[in-house]
């Protein structure tokens, strides 16, 4: 997992080290990094619908089924964050409906689908 440095800034090792592990300068992992990481917790799971999150910072990732790609398809639920609030999340250190509620995270299409999410993150 990747984690802010303290104290103002990264060091050059240390960044080459979060880079190395798919993470960016600020700690954010990047969107590869991040799509692995739900297709090993999707695993043998279906949703048995199509969940699109849309990233602030551009990219998508798209859960169909029990498929996860990149590919920005149309899908039943659209789920609007940032890579940062998305790493939060998996992470279990924001949760879904707080987000929601103080918007960092918006949802266009079946609310239904996207209460199904909470079942493929759980511990």
């Amino acid at each position: 997992m990747c984690v802010q440095s303290q104290g103002g800034g990264v060091y050059a090792a240390r960044r080459r080290k979060l880079q190395a592990a798919g993470c960016g300068t600020q700690g954010t992992m990047s969107l590869e990094a991040y799509t692995e990481q739900v297709r090993n917790a999707v695993g043998e799971k279906n949703l048995g619908a199509k969940i699109k999150f849309a990233f602030n910072e551009g990219g998508v990732l798209l859960i169909d089924g029990a498929a996860v790609s990149n590919n920005d398809e149309p899908a039943a639920c659209t789920v609007k964050v940032g890579l940062e609030d998305f790493g939060k999340m998996l992470a279990r250190k924001l949760d879904p409906m707080t987000a929601f509620m103080t918007g960092k995270i918006k949802i266009d299409g079946d609310m239904g689908v996207a209460m199904k999410l909470g079942k493929l993150f759980q511990g």
